[in-house]
């Protein structure tokens, strides 16, 4: 039994995709709330159970692990040690679990937060009487389509806007991470348990980029003309403290801003050598979402 969480979400999809693609054979829990489309679970031919609950319940998680072999944890890295925990109790042989490399940022409010979960994972699993194996997967920022809460910004930005501020020129490296790459990469390491057993991959793009050439590709895709407002770090940090504050907290952009100024690119020489890990140019991955884009202001 593989159990999936996640699935209904932005990169989940792409994983049930190559699911799907590949004739997944063996029976698969999916943890879904209420308020999930569940349409693609019910149309994927799949063997699928769905089940709905909360992963913050910890009764329920330990009761959607009876049976378990195989844990894919997509949704929400802070449910990981809840998760391992019960895959442990339940002697689950493997939980693959989808972090981020937000736990190498320089800033503190960056990155403590994954940090103490990754540390709590770690001193589960050296227990004596653990069973799982545990892979772990820190994808880079991710993109690839509309539902992204990062290109999908910038590309609404660049048509809307003919000046754009960037934080230090835009001097920084990013290296996005298209989703459906993702989708393909879970089910690789699925596929894979003996190559991935007990590693850590990041799961970056093809190369890096920076920012200011991602503003530029996506003004180019979007044939418009951009201009840039260079804004020093301290100063966005700034700003945007105010607008957290200003708006009791609702507008929170005081991690991504930090994050703007520091370099984000990470090789993923490992994963390409274990499971043959190969993402595409982020040149094809904004196409493609530009592309999407216009197709849909079309329609509106």
């Amino acid at each position: 039994m593989l159990l999936v969480t996640g699935i209904t979400g932005h990169t989940g999809k792409y994983f049930l995709k190559e699911l799907m693609n590949n004739n997944y054979q063996g029976p698969i829990r999916c943890i879904v709330r209420n308020s999930s489309n569940t349409s693609l679970l019910d149309e994927s031919g799949l063997n699928i159970e769905k089940v709905v609950g909360d992963l913050s319940d910890n009764a329920f998680i330990e009761k959607a692990m009876s049976g378990v072999e195989t844990v894919m944890h997509i949704y929400n890295i802070h449910h990981s040690p809840v998760i391992v925990q019960a895959a442990i109790s339940n002697q689950v042989k493997r939980a693959i679990l989808v972090h981020t490399t937000g736990i190498y940022s320089n800033f503190k409010d960056a990155s403590q937060g994954y940090k103490k979960v990754e540390k709590r994972v770690l001193e589960l699993t050296q227990n004596n009487d653990c069973q799982t194996s545990i892979t772990i997967l820190r994808p880079t920022m991710i993109y690839g389509d509309m539902c992204d809460s990062n290109m999908s910004k910038f590309i609404k930005m660049v048509d809307k806007f003919r000046v754009i501020p960037v934080i230090n020129k835009g001097e920084n490296l990013l290296q996005p991470v298209n989703a459906r790459d993702l989708g393909k990469a879970f089910f690789s390491v699925l596929i894979s348990p003996i190559e991935t057993a007990g590693k850590a991959y990041d799961l970056s793009g093809d190369q890096p980029i920076k920012m200011i050439d991602v503003f530029n590709k996506i003004s180019r895709e979007l044939n418009k003309r951009t201009f840039y407002i260079s804004v020093p770090l301290n100063i966005g940090v700034f700003i945007s403290k105010f607008i957290k504050t200003f708006t009791l907290g609702k507008i929170n952009y005081i991690e991504k801003i930090q994050r703007m100024g520091e370099n984000r690119s990470y090789r993923h020489d490992e994963a390409t050598i274990d499971f043959g890990y190969k993402p595409i140019s982020f040149e094809e991955g904004i196409r493609r979402e530009v592309e999407e884009y216009l197709g849909e202001s079309k329609i509106k």
